[in-house]
């Protein structure tokens, strides 16, 4: 595919490498994904899913091989610099402050709240306490506006770090397995709440659970050995006899 042919696209990963001792845990790896996709990203322990995300959001820099958002190219910028351009990551465990409430913790996440100087200068004027509200609502969590954090359950701490990325509208959002853990009404609240994030953002989302798999993603990436083994819809990837010998079958 030629450079010029990926306007298109929000992302486009192309021959992505990054090795780590001679060892390629991600090798020549090509992605494209569209504005508003729900991307998921599966595969076995050791695929290299979680350090596809490290070298998107600037944890890991890349070996060789471009990573370009909205035809900006990542890979020359710090991690900061990404996060301003519009990609938001969400890691596996909740880093939420939860000594702090609800609204303190996604309080602290608008934009302006983030800066030293910001914090000394920001008010809670109207606008601010009304997308705190807005955002709440969004992840179930208008009750809990004013509980502290750590008394949340374990699914609604997952959301209110989801909460904490939305509220500083990333165009591309990065979730690591954000289901792992939760009872089974949170799985299909949290499937409702990506499908209506997805209206606004584009995903990108590692996960195991292979039923949320095929109730949340329009298209399904797997890798192996930092390759790609498969993509295309969830049906068609479950029902690849690639996908079944390497990962379904265990």
């Amino acid at each position: 595919m030629s450079t010029g042919s990926n306007t298109d696209f929000i992302l486009a990963v192309e021959n992505l490498t990054v090795s780590f001792d001679g060892f390629k845990a991600v090798d020549d790896l090509s992605f494209y994904v569209d504005k508003n996709e729900i991307r998921v990203v599966i595969g076995p322990n050791g695929a290299g899913k979680t350090t596809v995300l490290d070298l998107i959001c600037g944890r890991t820099k890349a070996t060789e091989g471009s990573i370009r958002f909205r035809n900006k190219e990542l890979t020359r910028l710090k991690e900061h610099a990404i996060v301003k351009a519009g990609v938001g990551r969400k890691f596996q465990n909740p880093s939420i402050y939860t000594d702090l409430t609800v609204f303190e913790n996604l309080e602290i996440s608008y934009p302006s709240g983030r800066s030293v100087l910001g914090s000394l200068v920001f008010k809670r004027d109207p606008s601010v306490i009304e997308a705190i509200e807005q955002t709440a609502e969004r992840i179930f969590l208008t009750e809990q506006l004013h509980t502290q954090a750590d008394l949340l359950s374990h699914g609604q701490k997952q959301w209110l770090e989801i909460g904490m990325l939305l509220i500083q509208k990333p165009e591309l959002l990065m979730l690591d397995e954000p289901v792992a853990g939760m009872s089974v009404t949170e799985r299909q609240q949290t499937a409702i709440l990506l499908r209506e994030i997805a209206k606004e953002h584009t995903m990108i989302v590692i996960e195991h659970d292979m039923q949320f798999v095929a109730e949340i993603a329009d298209k399904v990436t797997v890798l192996h050995q930092g390759k790609i083994l498969a993509e295309g819809s969830p049906e068609k990837v479950k029902n690849d006899p690639k996908v079944i010998e390497v990962y379904l079958g265990h």
